[in-house]
Order: C-alpha cells, then structure tokens, then sequence
C-alpha cells in the first residue's frame, strides 16, 4: 500500500465567494445527467413536487436537497430576433427563452419557492452556443442574462463554459449590484479559465461563484465516475475546496440510466451506485441528483441510499479539511466503457485497485472511505494510524451504510468489499 503524502493548509485564509451561501456543500436536482435536452415546464414542476414528496416517512427537502435546476435547452435556438451572429441573444443582449417549452419561467420559479424549494438556471449554454465577439458585446449579454435571472426570481444559476460568456467576476459584479444572493455554479471543466480558485485575490475575484466544476461531464459508467473523482483530489491537497468555493466533480449518476449518451450511460451497478455517492459525499462535494422523481421503481431503489442521514451530515461536516485521499495501492486496474472503447481519442482510466478516502469530523472522528475497484471482492483494511486524524489506537467503529455500531478494535479495522463497492466507516 502506497500511504500519500498530505500537506494541507489549513490557515483558514482561504475564502469562499462572500454571498453567504454554499457554507456547507449545496443539495439538489439538476435536469442533464437523465434528461439532457429533453425538457420543459412540466417536467420541472413535476420534479419540483417529487423533491418534496413523502416516501418511507423523509422527503429529499426533508434530509436538505433543497434546489432544482433546468439545465440546458431552454433558450430559442436560431431565433428570428437574435442578433447578427447569435442564437438566442437579441441585439441587446437579451436572452431568447422557448416559450413553447417553457411558458411562464417566474410561475415555475414561484412553485418551487411555495413548496421551500429554490429554483435554478443555467447559462453560457452549450446547446446553441453564443460567442460575444467584443467585450461591449459580452458585457450586454452578461448584464442582460443578470436582468432575466432577476426577472425571473431564480435562486441558482449554472454558468457552463461553451459561449463567451466566461468573465464570472462581471458575472458577479451584476449579480451582487441585483442585490439577491444567487448560489453559482462554475462549469468551466477544470480547464476552461477561470476554473479554480485564487485564495491570494479577494473572494469577490478569486472566487466569485459557490462551487466549481473539476472535471468534464460525469457518465453513468463506474470508470466515469473514477476519473471524475480523481479530479478533486489535486485540490484538495491544495486547500482549494471550503466553505463557499467547494471543488465538484460533477452531478450525480444515482440512478441513471441511458441518459444523453444513450448506450455510453449504461448505468451503476449497485455497488457502483454506492461507492458514488460515498465518494462524492466525503470529499465534500455538492450533491446534485439528476434521476427520474417521477419513476417510483427507480427512486425506491435508490432511496435509502440518498436519504441516508449519517452519509449526509459527513457531506455536511467541515472541520478544515474537504476530504481526499490518504492510502492506495500499488497494483492499479484499467477501467473501461462503450465510450471510451468506441473513441480513439479516449484510453482506459487507470486507478488503484483499493482507494482510502478520509474526511476528519468533530470530536477526534474521522470518516473513512475503502473503494474496491479490483474485478473481484478483497479484505480492505483501514489501519488507524494511517488515517489523518485519527489519536486513538484502540478505536469504536461505526458502519455508515448500515448505520450500526460494529464495535471496538484495536489498531485497525479490516472488512470483505465487493468489487466497485466501498465500505463506508466513522472510526474513533
């Protein structure tokens, strides 16, 4: 086993976006991972009543996902009125919506807020794209999307990173003269500037939204899911994702099935499905759902997964470390999917075959992830004083899935995982 070495900063110089929002990692929904252009009114307003329905006694709003967000497709593609150039921007640099697929934007924003939800946007669309071609021109768009958000009352806002609308601090600057907090998303792919933050510049700079994008899109394929989150690891060594400015690996693939990438979405196993939402949840990253509400089959399969409060609170939890990796072995294994077996672009992700994720907790506890990504199940072993954080020796281990004491043991704890499956522990 390969122990890494970690040198975090933890001064808490660091400062995220100063709106006062994302203080914990943002819960939602967001429409791509399923439904990509596939939208309209009807289907968010429907989502919007499935996030607080009652089901086995919780709601999600219940357990603290509390936004819904229209991703792409909303805008009037090649609009008669768009400028010169454009798409879906007039020649004033306002946004085009698609009536026909959403008719009234303020009454959908007004059903989320009547149900304590909070309503999202999205833009610098992909679909159809927009590229401003002077900085006057960017400025319009900029200003003008501001306005509509407002206009609109919408409470979030995706900012992908496909037109040339990728100056976030002037998004900022309209968005705070507005006066409405907005929780923003930076979807510029790790690669796109400005992609990650800058704690030497003043929040309003360095990190002018509320959690970034760290990668390109997540499928629904475990060796998607792997490669994502191994994006979020760099940062964390940095100190790069806290309160306000959380590093994100993209939505959620719980419960997703054939989505915008048809037969290159295949879907989770169950253990996958787990060892997905574990990750994501101890490294801090917002969880944004994106599976079908509505499909009551595939909402009960996943349910007790995403409503599991002990896996919540360690999303939740903040103690000057966002989470990362601490141990991995030698031996790696090659990951692979229809995707990437069909582009000559793409080679296979290689990972370690074992993985030990770590998140410190209050009171001396530390949550513990251990990811099998071998072919076959193996005795995974999490030795205490490997763990960062971890004082004690002879240590009370709980069992985060299962939600169950398993007991005391002394200097380390070692269990059988299933392959792409992950055992999930609070120890100390």
């Amino acid at each position: 086993m390969k122990f890494l070495g970690l040198s975090l900063l933890l001064s808490g110089s660091a400062l995220g976006n100063d709106n006062g929002l994302a203080l914990t990692p943002p819960l939602g929904w967001r429409s791509w991972n399923l439904f990509g252009a596939n939208v309209n009114q009807s289907l968010i307003t429907s989502i919007m009543d499935g996030m607080v329905k009652q089901r086995n006694g919780v709601s999600l709003l219940d357990v603290g996902y509390s936004d819904v967000g229209l991703d792409d497709n909303w805008q009037s593609c090649n609009d008669p009125k768009a400028a010169p150039g454009m798409h879906y921007h007039d020649a004033e640099g306002n946004p085009i919506v698609n009536t026909q697929r959403f008719p009234d934007f303020k009454a959908m924003t007004d059903h989320a807020h009547s149900l304590k939800l909070t309503s999202g946007w999205y833009g610098n669309n992909c679909i159809c794209s927009d590229h401003c071609s002077s900085a006057a021109e960017c400025e319009a768009q900029i200003k003008n999307d501001v306005a509509a958000l407002t206009k609109f009352n919408f409470d979030s806002w995706k900012l992908d990173g496909c037109g040339n609308e990728k100056d976030l601090v002037m998004f900022n600057k309209y968005i705070t003269a507005a006066g409405k907090p907005i929780l923003v998303e930076n979807c510029h792919w790790g690669s796109v500037k400005p992609f990650k933050p800058d704690p030497s510049l003043p929040p309003a700079e360095g990190c002018p939204w509320n959690f970034y994008r760290t990668s390109g899109d997540v499928r629904a394929s475990y060796a998607s899911v792997l490669h994502n989150l191994g994006t979020v690891f760099p940062l964390h060594k940095a100190n790069l994702s806290y309160p306000g400015c959380w590093a994100y690996p993209d939505m959620l693939q719980v419960g997703c099935q054939h989505g915008p990438g048809g037969a290159h979405d295949p879907g989770l196993s169950p253990q996958e499905t787990r060892s997905h939402f574990g990750s994501w949840a101890i490294v801090s990253s917002p969880l944004t759902l994106s599976h079908d509400l509505n499909n009551e089959t595939v909402t009960q399969a996943i349910w007790d997964l995403i409503t599991n409060k002990e896996v919540i609170a360690i999303n939740q939890a903040y103690a000057g470390d966002s989470g990362g990796s601490y141990a991995e072995s030698e031996r790696t294994v090659e990951l692979t999917d229809a995707y990437i077996e069909t582009n000559e672009n793409e080679s296979p992700v290689v990972v370690p075959a074992h993985q030990y994720l770590y998140k410190p907790l209050e009171n001396g506890k530390v949550a513990v992830l251990l990811m099998n990504s071998d072919v076959s199940a193996g005795t995974l072993t999490a030795n205490f004083s490997a763990v960062p954080g971890v004082t004690c020796s002879s240590c009370a281990v709980r069992d985060v899935w299962a939600k169950k004491d398993l007991g005391s043991f002394d200097n380390s704890w070692s269990g059988s995982v299933d392959a792409h499956d992950a055992a999930f522990l609070v120890i100390g």
